[in-house]
């Protein structure tokens, strides 16, 4: 990836996050230090910009998976600790959905990229995790990431409210076997 599109791609993640998508892009390109016209050469709309750095956070985050098991003390851990990358990323989409507003179709393809690259790396975190026998819990990488995915997009914004703390929670009970139904 060139290094202006690398650099605008890191200054939006980081303006979206702090301002959310409907940020002005001059804020993007004065914080990617270029001008707005170079960032409009590389991503010719708002909705561009922000499918692009979509896809980049996800191949990330699918990418820290390997990395973590290799690096944290355990599978759970690895396991835990990308599930928290996944609540961050989460946390930074909010407003999103209106980027794509008459849209269906692109805003599909940003959920199937999800399934498609993240579902596997987590259950290749739960897989290594149930073999060292840290975690009993039948439950699907897909379970996983649709439980934590509504925790984060229902989360109120309420300074009493902790959703991480939520999602450590769900995240214990993976320890637990499940009753039958």
């Amino acid at each position: 990836m060139e290094r202006n599109e690398t650099a605008l791609l890191e200054a939006a993640s980081a303006v979206f996050a702090r301002s959310g998508v409907d940020a002005p892009v001059r804020e993007v390109a004065a914080e990617a230090g270029v001008g707005v016209a170079t960032l409009y050469r590389h991503f010719p709309s708002r909705a561009d910009l922000v499918v692009a750095i979509y896809r980049h956070q996800v191949d990330e985050c699918a990418d820290a998976g390997p990395t973590l098991l290799a690096s944290s003390p355990s599978a759970f851990v690895a396991t835990r600790e990308w599930i928290h990358l996944f609540v961050h990323f989460l946390g930074t989409k909010h407003g999103l959905a209106r980027v794509w507003e008459g849209d269906a179709a692109g805003f599909t393809a940003l959920h199937v990229l999800i399934v498609d690259r993240l579902v596997p790396a987590l259950d290749e975190l739960l897989d290594a995790a149930r073999s060292s026998g840290e975690i009993v819990a039948p439950t699907s990488g897909y379970q996983l990431i649709r439980a934590v995915g509504d925790l984060v997009a229902f989360a109120p914004k309420d300074p009493d409210y902790d959703v991480r703390a939520i999602v450590d929670l769900l995240i214990s009970g993976l320890r637990q076997p499940q009753p039958e139904r």
